[in-house]
């Protein structure tokens, strides 16, 4: 089912209040934080996080931090720090100088580690992961003790440092908490704590072959930072009680870990192993392909992080686990485009007009609005010339009963220009295809009405075919074919749903000559057929490349593939 929209409740801060009410944290402000693991690109699901936590923060008068959690050398990398970053930056928060590394605390959690060592509550083990997750038990078998799990005080410090300084092959030792092997959850059935593992660290290099868990690392660094609510995605619930259990035992500050509905988006997947599969396997051309659900990808798709942010706020803060449709998002964009967005004519697939009484060496200008939703940004010229270009679709030479386009013997009126008619159509004499229709236009619908009051059904746009600049369009659908992609049966690869029909490259556009210095990042609807953005990689003036981010709105895409409308 999809998850309600338009709620302003938030459960998050109804615990807050509480806690404030109660001074659980005495005088301290609210402090939050974004934990990001630097393993990948940040997707839309991690925009709703941010917002969340550098939105609470500001809400309260208090503080975000952004923090990344690597405490996994194998699989991060200063390229994912640098684009989290920029990812942040771009969605309007600023953590300012408060920008802090799990890395920066591995001595601090070391110390804290030999602490529970003296106090009893860790031990050295010897299994191997694989004999630890066996021994471990399931939901229906207590787990069983290590051999290790009673070695005295002296000998677990002693080995521990010896962890530490080398001696021992990877994986060949661990620290684990001594908590109960019968525990009903079996996260706090001894858990790892550090492991050994060899790999160079993108910001530590080889300083430590020694590496903390995650679930041993984030409620520490969060104390260390003094932050009040820990805001989780829901999957962290379990984990909890041994966040919990780890901070009781050393006695620190402790935080108040809260845990929410990740965000899902239809059509799409979320899991960054997935996302990373995509990109590495070549079924998208890198983390910001703009099919991509990464921030990087809507950014350079054209969304804004305006939209992104009233997306946020629209969808609220759920308790359950449920999919958002990704049409929601969509009308987000629509509602501030439609407001800000230039307007143009472009014609995708050119189907070329000639207008047999318009003399063939006059040019003339029409005023056009920019924008019609803001009056003050004037109007625009557009030259009209006896040589136009229209859309192919607009075209059909025996129409069904409901197509009110163009064809033959019909009369349409062209945006802001004339009324014409169908004369005749040309065809290539070897294949058939359509190349040329031959109308006619009436002088006294200039500006596109008619002073005798008769009636079109249709109202098409056009370029100018002396005048037009050509370009290249990128257009966009859904990744998958499937509402839940990640929903598969066992044993079946969830790229089997993946969309064939997600990108379509068409060459040899044509758009108003108005179009010709868009500069790079630059949005804009072209009238009938969406929104726009000029790649802000691959467009230049003399080589324009258009994203199409968003089609205008969906019931006119059902209406206009059924045609029944000239709009």
């Amino acid at each position: 089912m999809d998850e309600t929209v338009g709620s302003k409740a938030n459960f998050v801060k109804e615990i807050i209040d509480e806690h404030l009410k109660a001074g659980r944290f005495g005088t301290c402000k609210v402090r939050t934080r974004f934990p990001p693991e630097p393993n990948g690109y940040l997707h839309i699901g991690h925009a709703k996080s941010i917002c969340l936590n550098f939105g609470l923060a500001a809400e309260y008068g208090g503080l975000c931090n952004l923090r990344f959690d690597d405490t996994n050398p194998e699989t991060e990398e200063v390229e994912y720090v640098d684009s989290i970053k920029e990812d942040v930056r771009w969605l309007g928060f600023d953590w300012e100088d408060r920008e802090f590394f799990a890395s920066d605390y591995y001595e601090t959690l070391y110390e804290y580690a030999i602490e529970l060592i003296r106090k009893g509550k860790a031990y050295v083990c010897d299994l191997t992961v694989d004999q630890v997750r066996e021994y471990r038990g399931t939901i229906n078998r207590p787990g069983k003790e290590s051999p290790w799990r009673n070695r005295t005080v002296e000998e677990n410090l002693d080995l521990f440092k010896r962890m530490r300084d080398g001696e021992f092959p990877d994986g060949s030792r661990t620290l684990r908490a001594r908590i109960d092997m019968t525990h009903p959850n079996l996260l706090l059935r001894d858990p790892l704590m550090f492991r050994i593992r060899r790999e160079t660290h993108y910001r530590r290099g080889d300083a430590w072959c020694i590496y903390p868990t995650y679930d041993w690392a984030h409620g520490q660094c969060d104390s260390i930072e003094g932050i009040t609510h820990s805001i989780c995605t829901l999957e962290f619930e379990v984990h909890r009680p041994l966040y919990d259990w780890f901070l009781d035992q050393l006695g620190i500050h402790h935080p108040q870990q809260i845990e929410f509905a990740r965000l899902n988006v239809s059509h799409t997947v979320l899991s960054k192993r997935k996302l990373l599969e995509l990109v590495e396997q070549g079924f998208v051309s890198g983390w910001d392909d703009p099919r991509m659900p990464t921030i990087s990808g809507l950014r350079r798709r054209g969304y804004t992080p305006e939209s992104i942010r009233a997306f946020c706020d629209l969808i609220g803060v759920a308790r359950a686990n449920s999919i958002v449709d990704a049409g929601v998002l969509d009308n987000c964009l629509r509602g501030e485009l439609n407001r800000t967005a230039p307007r143009a004519m472009a014609v995708l697939r050119p189907l070329k007009v000639v207008v047999l009484n318009y003399p063939p060496d006059k040019v003339e200008e029409f005023d056009v609005m920019i924008n019609p939703e803001d009056l003050s940004l004037g109007t625009r010229k557009v030259p009209f010339s006896r040589e136009l270009f229209i859309e192919r679709e607009d075209f059909m030479e025996d129409p069904p009963k409901k197509f009110y386009r163009l064809a033959p013997g019909r009369e349409v009126r062209l945006r802001s220009a004339y009324f014409i008619k169908c004369e005749e159509v040309v065809k290539d004499p070897a294949t058939g295809e359509i190349v040329e229709l031959r109308c006619t236009f009436d002088p006294a619908t200039r500006g596109g009405d008619s002073p005798d009051g008769r009636k079109v059904k249709s109202t098409l746009h056009w370029v100018s075919a002396a005048h037009a600049v050509e370009a290249e369009v990128r257009l966009h659908e859904t990744l998958f074919t499937v509402r839940d992609p990640g929903d598969v049966p066992e044993g079946v690869d969830y790229k089997t749903n993946l969309n064939p029909g997600s990108l379509e490259v068409l060459k040899g556009c044509r758009m108003e000559p108005g179009l010709k210095d868009a500069k790079p990042g630059s949005r804009h609807q072209f009238e009938r057929l969406g929104y726009f953005f000029a790649d802000p990689l691959d467009s230049a003036p003399g080589n324009l490349v258009f994203n199409r981010t968003v089609t205008l709105r969906d019931e006119w895409v059902k209406l206009s593939r059924s045609g029944k409308t000239g709009e």
